[in-house]
């Protein structure tokens, strides 16, 4: 798996994470480190692009969970309460944490297990920059 660390400006600076290859158990730790590096360089809004990924495994799942609450700030619209009101009611999705283009069987596995419900999913780069 190859991982590319860029920037870009939309209304924040945005940390876009672009993976190629597998996200599996054996790959999922260096993306890991990725986000925490970018993460304690100040980066609090990350996009992961899974436009190359051809597969994910439940250890994938996890790092972007993970990663996901790793960006949750301390705002009450974060909170672990607000949260799941929000899943609840259809109406939560991360301000910090969204993904970039996964394939139909990549988008499946995120759907079965829920990450849809509060991860924001777009299929082009600047309009998701532009949605942060």
């Amino acid at each position: 798996m190859e991982i590319n660390v860029s920037q870009q400006q939309g209304r924040v600076p945005v940390t876009v994470l672009q993976i190629k290859g597998e996200l599996s158990a054996a790959t999922a730790g260096p993306l890991q480190a990725q986000a925490e590096q970018a993460y304690n360089a100040g980066a609090r809004y990350m996009l992961v692009d899974l436009s190359q990924v051809p597969f994910m495994s439940s250890a994938g799942l996890r790092v972007l969970h993970s990663l996901f609450n790793m960006l949750r700030s301390d705002s009450p619209a974060e909170s672990d309460e607000a949260v799941r009101k929000g899943l609840a009611k259809g109406t939560f999705k991360s301000p910090h944490l969204k993904l970039l283009n996964p394939n139909k069987n990549v988008q499946q596995v995120l759907s079965t297990a829920g990450y849809d419900m509060f991860l924001e999913i777009r299929h082009n780069l600047q309009d998701a920059v532009g949605s942060f």
